[in-house]
């Protein structure tokens, strides 16, 4: 803790921050309309607030959608834009939110409370409900989940899997919830969603019970040496996605804040660079662009370059 904290104060990373805002592509939910069934199209809304349409249903991961990080803004790295691609008000109906752990930057109060109306129901770690029944969450739209439990939605199976990382909002209540990936199964396609973690062998344990996946969001972002048990290096992302039989990769949990000391680009230039040694597809669209897959080429622009 001293090394990093000796660091933070006095070898800060003067890349740590873009310079401008990040590009993105601003949505309603009039520009998110089902199509059919066999559609897979997942939205990133930067850091790792991503909605995924599947089985002709709406699934959204870790939607903090506020622009401030928790509950002390001057405590907190700002966001580096202003504004997102889509409002919480403007998200469409939400037939299930899946949350991996109740660190701020996943759960996030103020988006929980403007979008608790629209959402049919959560699925959550274990003792992550407390959380959301305080913030006027009915108990019946609640389910709490340990690793390996699965939930049934019409056409869609929503399995609660491992992860390496921690837990906590406060001094005193650290790992006193469970901290989680998810898998998402259809009649025809799979997405694997990684949520906070080290990388070790339960990656490869997913992909041989669930996958192979048509989609893995991986996250690639505020990662350290010295905490790499709990935040996978770039290198390990990518990894992490040839593990469980990804066949395209995302790389989130970047591109939003900055919580490590490592420049803003360091994440998705190390993942792509590794990706292509091995032979890993990555998509990397902009803030709010969809991304449909198996359906034509996928955004692979490198637009962080663009930004200055």
């Amino acid at each position: 803790m001293v090394k990093v904290l000796w660091k933070f104060l006095f070898h800060k990373e003067p890349n740590a921050r873009p310079l401008g805002p990040l590009p993105m592509q601003q949505l309603d939910s009039l520009s998110i309309v089902r199509k059919s069934p066999d559609l897979l199209r997942v939205t990133w809304f930067g850091h790792s607030a991503s909605l995924v349409e599947l089985a002709g249903k709406n699934i959204l991961f870790d939607p903090m959608l506020s622009i401030d990080l928790g509950p002390s803004a001057w405590l907190t790295p700002p966001r580096y834009n202003a504004t997102l691609p889509i409002t919480p008000e403007q998200l469409p109906p939400i037939d299930a939110v899946l949350i991996s752990h109740d660190h701020y930057d996943h759960l996030d109060y103020q988006t929980i409370r403007r979008i608790k109306s629209k959402v049919a129901h959560f699925y959550v770690p274990l003792g992550i409900g407390p959380h959301l029944r305080k913030w006027g969450v009915a108990p019946e739209r609640i389910t709490e989940m340990n690793w390996g439990d699965e939930a049934k939605l019409p056409g869609l199976t929503v399995v609660c899997t491992p992860s390496r990382h921690f837990s906590g909002r406060g001094l005193t209540n650290r790992n006193s919830t469970l901290w989680s990936s998810w898998v998402l199964k259809s009649d025809s396609k799979r997405v694997f969603y990684s949520g906070d973690g080290g990388y070790s062998p339960h990656f490869k344990a997913i992909g041989a019970a669930h996958g192979p996946f048509d989609l893995a969001l991986i996250e690639c972002g505020q990662y350290d040496q010295q905490w790499s048990q709990i935040h996978m290096m770039p290198e390990q992302s990518v990894q992490a996605a040839v593990d469980v039989r990804g066949k395209v990769m995302l790389p989130v949990h970047w591109a939003a804040f900055t919580e490590a000391n490592h420049a803003w680009t360091d994440p998705i230039e190390r993942a792509t660079a590794a990706a292509m040694r091995l032979q890993m597809p990555v998509t990397t669209p902009r803030l709010g662009e969809p991304v449909v897959v198996g359906s034509g080429p996928l955004p692979s622009s490198p637009w962080w370059r663009q930004v200055q």
